[in-house]
């Protein structure tokens, strides 16, 4: 098992990419709290993977990720818990496709509060836990348009820009304290939301990847396994494209 032992905090844990990364991490060895917006989503998802295994070692909390305080005080009662947290992966979040004449200050704050403070929030909330032990692994969710931009809806490109830097900013800074900092940039992944596109919608766009299929959350959840196991134990500073695209 590649987390045995380890204790992971997964921020937009209740569905899609967080709730398989969830199911890996615990696969692996690894107890995990999970993050919902509401404690009622995290009592569900945790009571779906209870029904498959009773023992799973998996709770959940809904801080608020836009307030510091709130965050602080939630991963400061799992600590308490549990003695230590090794892994934080940040990736609940907020997609936008307005086209830019409409958006409004309120568009663009709504996904930067989610996106990037709520990516502040929590590294802040566990990082100096994380020093203070000599170890940890933060890993965040990027996007493939963080690299080529969208149509429209550009506050969702700039956030995850935004989550590039932090990780690359943070990895360079507290890699001297024994602290590893990625990034996993998924491409056109088949959650929920993407399932409710049309097909003719979505056709196209799996023409214009190679590997001619979507990407599954469980693609995703394997990168973060990856990366937060010893097996990455010198890769920092990465955004990891997991798209199916070819590039040089």
């Amino acid at each position: 098992m590649r987390l045995k032992d380890k204790v992971a905090i997964v921020t937009g844990g209740s569905r899609g990419i967080g709730f398989a990364t969830v199911e890996t991490f615990l696969r692996e060895g690894a107890t995990v709290i999970l993050c919902a917006s509401s404690q009622s989503s995290a009592d569900k998802a945790v009571a779906q993977i209870k029904e498959k295994n009773p023992d799973a070692p998996v709770s959940g909390i809904c801080p608020n990720l836009s307030s510091l305080e709130s965050v602080r005080e939630a991963f400061g009662k799992v600590i308490e818990q549990f003695g230590h947290v090794d892994i934080l992966v940040n990736n609940a979040g907020v997609s936008e496709s307005t086209p830019f004449a409409n958006y409004t200050e309120e568009t663009f704050d709504k996904v930067m509060e989610l996106n990037v403070k709520g990516v502040f929030n929590a590294t802040r909330a566990i990082i100096d836990h994380m020093a203070e032990r000599g170890s940890g692994v933060i890993l965040s969710t990027s996007s493939m348009v963080s690299k080529y931009g969208q149509p429209a809806g550009m506050a969702y490109p700039t956030s995850k820009f935004a989550v590039n830097g932090i990780t690359l900013s943070l990895a360079r800074e507290y890699g001297p304290k024994g602290i590893r900092v990625n990034a996993v940039a998924p491409g056109i992944i088949e959650t929920d939301m993407m399932k409710a596109v049309p097909k003719d919608v979505i056709e196209p766009m799996i023409a214009q990847v190679p590997l001619r299929r979507l990407g599954q959350p469980q693609d995703i959840a394997n990168a973060f396994l990856f990366l937060a196991s010893d097996e990455a134990s010198y890769i920092t500073g990465m955004v990891l494209h997991v798209d199916g695209l070819a590039r040089s």
